[in-house]
């Protein structure tokens, strides 16, 4: 009987291309990937892989493996739903993935407060902007902020939820110095390769030069804060800020819309729904926030 655990070990090696890459995808040592590797060929009688500079290449023999293996995942994804689906109790494990902005900016005391108010359920947070797998089980519940609703995937189920709008933001030192005809040029802040955005040269203080660019959403509110330039944030972030402003002229714009997903049989599942339930009221409060009509701070 084949093993599905040295099939799964397989498909990681072939989605990877390397057993380092297995074993870190897996979480396990680079030895447990060969020897399950290993297994499944005494098993079948064939030789899976070719190892070459590139990495690991699927034989003749290993292609024919990898149709089968992925409709072996497929029906193990698909059981681990179904019954999963059925569990009506609250106890055990959820996992939530959300932008870190919405994590760290926004809605931690709200998953704190749940995670209160249920203290059998297992709480797992990846505050990540890395797409997750809800078919895969990947997540439970997935929170997205999405720009385009045809990027959505059709098997999943979605419940819409507010707006977002963003603004430009400098520091509010940065802003009270340039009223008073004594600051330093401002430059564009963005987020990763994009050049000088259209918002540089919109408002009434126009930002120049070039861009200074990060990674990292805290690295870029950091950037604002000590006075580098301005840049784009989500209302709800810059309008939180005590130590920014928006910067004068420049209108408010609709980005994106936030979505609620879940994955047929497991939205099912009593802990799913639940907190389902519980953060979409919390999004649908927080809906000023987001169109930047809440009040700015002191």
């Amino acid at each position: 009987m084949i093993d599905w655990d040295d099939v799964r070990h397989f498909l990681a090696v072939t989605r990877g291309g390397s057993v380092r890459a297995a074993a870190k995808r897996l979480g396990v040592n680079h030895a447990t990937v060969l020897r399950r590797v290993a297994q499944l060929e005494d098993r079948l009688g064939a030789q899976m892989f070719e190892k070459r500079p590139s990495g690991y290449r699927l034989t003749a023999a290993g292609e024919d493996v990898l149709e089968f293996a992925n409709q072996m995942e497929a029906s193990s994804h698909q059981l681990e739903a179904r019954v999963f689906g059925r569990d009506q109790g609250v106890r055990g494990l959820l996992r939530v993935t959300l932008p870190p902005f919405l994590a760290t900016h926004l809605l931690m005391p709200d998953l704190a407060e749940f995670a209160r108010m249920h203290p059998d359920i297992e709480m797992e947070i990846a505050s990540t902007g890395e797409v997750a797998n809800l078919t895969n089980r990947e997540a439970d519940v997935a929170i997205r902020i999405v720009s385009d609703r045809k990027t959505l995937p059709l098997n999943l189920h979605g419940l819409k939820g507010p707006e977002l709008f963003a603004g430009v933001y400098i520091a509010r030192d940065r802003l009270a110095a340039w009223r008073t005809g004594t600051s330093d040029a401002v430059r564009p802040i963005v987020i990763g390769e994009q050049g000088v955005p259209d918002w540089a040269d919109e408002g009434e203080i126009r930002a120049t030069g070039v861009p200074f660019r990060t990674p990292d959403a805290d690295a870029q509110i950091a950037a604002v804060r000590h006075g580098i330039g301005m840049t784009r944030l989500p209302c709800f972030v810059g309008d939180a800020d005590r130590l920014l402003a928006r910067v004068p002229g420049i209108d408010l714009k609709a980005h994106a819309t936030l979505w609620l997903l879940t994955q047929g049989e497991t939205r099912k599942t009593k802990r799913v729904k639940l907190f389902t339930e519980f953060v979409s009221r919390r999004l649908a409060a927080c809906t000023p926030l987001f169109a930047g009509l809440a009040p700015p701070p002191d």
